[in-house]
């Protein structure tokens, strides 16, 4: 059995090494150093063991294209040595469990090498970085690699708590990480560079994030702190204020609702959230509008969730996987290696898709399902037909030359403003005659629905 000691340096100069790395570091007999690029190596070498055998790993960054080609070259590097030496120290920045990327690889090929791996910990960039701009952890912080966040689309973190982001080394870098932080902040958001936290070289540069990459000062030891958002911005808080809502000290309104009595509210919030949308044909901005009936549509979502959760029937985050895993494998064109050649065909996969998906749940597949009883007359009328047709038990360019009188009516080329005058006139005609237009309609498409459904 040989063994492999991980020694975490700390994030800068000598005096804030822990007393366990000191001697770990100075007693060793092979030092290996993940990189030389740190505040304290100039510093230990006088202290180190005479006839000490010394590496670093920096030539491995050069020899490699990518971080992840590096971090295997280094874990062999180590294998090797102690193998050799049968005890070596590999000390690397920080703390060894905190943003190294070398320690859970080193952690699992160790098992199969059937070497000792044991952790000597040392002070993270966390605590220096999150000293220089105030801010306590236990407070909320959340710290994640900036290489992890630029590669998301939307950060996955909450706006509503103060967020660092580690080992933002570069301009190319920061640019990637602003785009991402753009989804969930303003351009006008400040935000902190914080360079060499800790040491007496330290610097903040506080900015708008729109201007987060228009410098050139990031390296190694560069982190990022972006302050939360005003309070209430972020999901997590609108789901906690629902759920103080239905406990027992909530609101007597909110604590009696149930999934039935709440139908009726999301209709009437899907309807005022379409009707906002509307009115920006006469307007020429009405996004105030439409970002607070959004904000409906989604408390109602919300309470709902927040019902069944007590109920026992299923929480938020099943909600959310549910549709997450059902758009990922929806989109094998997005996510995986299917190749499509438009619209046309992408909609296709999704039908083939939702088809296998019922017959893996035993549901029998119905061409005509997905008609929701409660849609408006108009929109059930639209999705029936669209459906039938696809399915072929309808010719929609023959049931819209069926009536020669509406043809003449609508003319060669009739737009939004000439079928819904018509549709305006229909319905006059059949108040004249006391009929509801929409419940006409409707009766109408569920007879067809019957109809169609007995071609199949």
């Amino acid at each position: 059995m040989y063994r492999i000691r991980i020694v975490g340096l700390g994030p800068g100069p000598l005096e804030q090494m822990t007393m366990a790395a000191w001697h770990a570091i100075t007693q060793a007999a092979v030092l290996v150093l993940r990189t030389e690029r740190h505040p304290c190596i100039e510093q230990l070498r006088p202290h180190l063991s005479v006839g000490a055998i010394i590496q670093t790993c920096d030539d491995l960054y050069e020899a490699c294209t990518r971080f992840e080609e590096v971090y295997a070259a280094i874990v062999e590097r180590l294998i090797a040595l102690a193998r050799t030496h049968g005890e070596i120290v590999y000390a690397v920045p920080g703390h060894p469990c905190v943003g190294e990327r070398t320690t859970a690889l080193l952690q699992q090929r160790s098992v199969e090498a059937g070497a000792e791996v044991e952790i000597v910990a040392g002070l993270s960039f966390m605590e220096p970085v999150f000293a220089a701009v105030g801010v306590d952890p236990m407070d909320g912080g959340q710290v994640i690699d900036a290489m992890i966040l630029a590669k998301q689309h939307h950060p996955m973190i909450d706006v509503n708590l103060p967020l660092v982001l580690g080992q933002l080394y570069a301009r190319w870098l920061a640019s990637d990480v602003k785009l991402t932080l753009l989804n969930a902040y303003p351009e006008e958001h400040v935000v902190t560079v914080v360079q060499a936290a800790g040491t007496a070289q330290q610097r903040l540069i506080p900015l708008p994030l729109a201007e987060l990459d228009h410098g050139e000062h990031f390296d190694h030891l560069t982190s990022l702190y972006v302050p939360p958002l005003p309070p209430h911005s972020s999901f997590t808080a609108l789901q906690e204020l629902v759920a103080h809502l239905r406990a027992p000290e909530g609101c007597p309104w909110d604590r009696e609702q149930t999934l039935a009595s709440l139908r009726s509210d999301l209709l009437d919030e899907c309807a005022e959230l379409l009707e906002a949308i509307d009115a920006e044909a006469f307007v020429d901005d009405n996004s105030a509008a439409i970002c607070e009936e959004l904000g409906d549509v989604l408390l109602s979502a919300t309470m709902m969730t927040q019902i069944a959760t007590e109920e026992g029937r299923f929480r938020m985050a099943d909600v959310v996987r549910g549709v997450v895993t059902k758009l990922i494998r929806r989109h094998p064109h997005v996510f995986g290696d299917v190749t499509v050649s438009g619209v046309e065909h992408v909609l296709a996969n999704w039908d083939t898709i939702k088809a296998q998906e019922k017959t893996e749940k035993g549901v029998p597949s119905d061409p005509l399902d997905g008609v929701a009883p409660a849609l408006p007359a108009l929109e059930k009328a639209r999705k029936l037909q669209s459906k039938a047709a696809k399915a072929g038990l309808l010719d929609r360019a023959a049931l819209a030359q069926a009536n020669p009188a509406l043809v003449a009516l609508l003319g060669d080329a009739p737009d939004e403003r000439k079928v819904g005058q018509i549709l305006w006139e229909l319905t006059a005609l059949a108040n004249l005659h006391g009929v509801n237009a929409e419940d006409a309609l409707r009766s109408f498409v569920v007879m067809m629905r019957k109809r169609l459904a007995l071609q199949k």
